[in-house]
């Protein structure tokens, strides 16, 4: 993988893990039709060192995972316009990994993170939810091979 250009605005890999563990929505990107890139901004969940994401049966994006497995995945965090520099604050993490679709108990454990991070005062009503319609959807887990964050603050 490629060394960050500006390494003086290198998060911590405890900051960039942070930043991912918090991010509301990320940017999934995949090979797409005809070898365009695809991004899709969606919900996941980041646990144990892995991102997990759910899914329609079929689709653009599944269609670019099942092609090609590797992916790249971005969170914006904070921004700040500073229109008297002419710059931005900001802090981001761009994670690169290996995308699997999931079945089985892994799939109901990647649903529970999801009602974890999405809807914590929910669980118990969130894990029969999982358990009634988890079989309506597909779940990806990606396993992350390389990850850096950014940052000017």
């Amino acid at each position: 993988m490629r060394e960050m250009r500006r390494n003086d605005r290198q998060m911590t890999q405890a900051e960039a893990e942070a930043l991912l563990l918090d991010g509301e929505y990320g940017v999934l990107a995949v090979l797409g039709d005809e070898d365009y890139p695809y991004a899709v901004p969606l919900s996941y969940a980041y646990e144990d060192g892995v991102i997990y994401f759910h899914s329609a049966m079929e689709g653009h994006k599944l269609d670019g995972l099942r092609r090609h497995s590797k992916v790249s995945f971005s969170v914006v965090g904070d921004t700040e316009v500073l229109p008297g520099k002419f710059s931005t604050n900001y802090e981001s993490v761009i994670a690169f990994g290996q995308a699997v679709e999931l079945e089985g108990e892994e799939k109901q454990i990647a649903l529970m993170a999801l009602i974890r991070k999405y809807a914590p005062a929910f669980l118990e009503k969130g894990e029969r939810y999982v358990n009634h319609s988890g079989k309506d959807s597909i779940v990806v887990k990606v396993t992350i091979d390389h990850m850096t964050g950014k940052a000017r603050r």
